[in-house]
């Protein structure tokens, strides 16, 4: 998967923890004073957040959640869409995997246990992690438009990002894929053979699933009723998905 994941290093993610609020203020996006021309920086003309970090006027980035049950095509159709529209594709589950693998995460435990028992992470490491991804992206490449792939997945999940994030982006819509339960399953089954990940497997498909109806389809109906939702059949095979996809990207400015 051709996902643009910017790595979180632990002493990043306690800044955003202690910082939140003042990481994307009005709209202004926090980068490091490295970043900034040298003159700017001597004259003192940007704005510093009380731990210290320099702020440049930008646009709120743009978001389009894009959710579904496991298997139904997120991440390939993702990948498409990065290519044809130049979105950035943050998937919160592939961060979540990044954080649990990195030496000396303090989160690496608690991640893995979720993630393998079908569980949703704390809403706090998520955001950090989705937060912290968006931030260096856009300072690295200036792309202000991102793909957050499988969040939020339940209740906590939208609060936290209400709370914490809702007023620093601007919302596009939802794109939500539909597809059924038998078919989904065959599909992670199969990607489970080469994936290597810990949660392709039967019981944990089973788990996540349950968490999927449970938990997500709440959110998305949340959404439906803010007249956000595009939703997509998944049914089919990738490429005739695609085709439905770039017609609702067709039509954003």
């Amino acid at each position: 998967m051709t996902s643009v994941i910017a790595r979180s290093t632990g002493s990043t993610l306690h800044h955003i923890k202690r910082c939140w609020s003042g990481s994307l203020i009005g709209g202004k996006q926090c980068i490091r004073p490295s970043a900034l021309p040298q003159s700017v920086v001597r004259n003192g003309s940007v704005p510093v957040c009380p731990f210290g970090t320099k702020f440049s006027v930008m646009g709120k980035p743009k978001v389009v959640f894009v959710l579904g049950p496991p298997g139904s095509g997120k991440g390939t159709q993702c990948e498409k869409i990065v290519k044809e529209f130049g979105y950035t594709h943050l998937s919160a589950g592939d961060l979540l995997r990044e954080e649990r693998n990195r030496e000396g995460s303090e989160y690496g435990a608690l991640i893995e246990d979720n993630i393998k028992n079908g569980r949703i992470v704390p809403v706090e490491i998520t955001c950090a992690l989705l937060e912290n991804a968006m931030n260096k992206t856009t300072e690295a490449t200036g792309n202000d438009r991102f793909l957050i792939d499988g969040f939020p997945r339940n209740e906590d999940n939208l609060q936290g990002w209400t709370k914490k994030m809702a007023d620093k982006v601007e919302q596009q819509f939802v794109l939500f894929f539909e597809c059924s339960e038998q078919q989904c399953t065959e599909r992670c089954l199969k990607r489970g053979e080469s994936s290597g990940r810990s949660d392709d497997n039967a019981e944990s498909l089973k788990k996540r699933f349950n968490t999927y109806i449970n938990d997500t389809v709440a959110i998305i109906k949340h959404y439906e009723e803010l007249q956000l939702v595009k939703k997509i059949d998944a049914s089919a095979g990738p490429d005739a998905v695609f085709e439905h996809v770039k017609a609702i990207f067709g039509e954003q400015k």
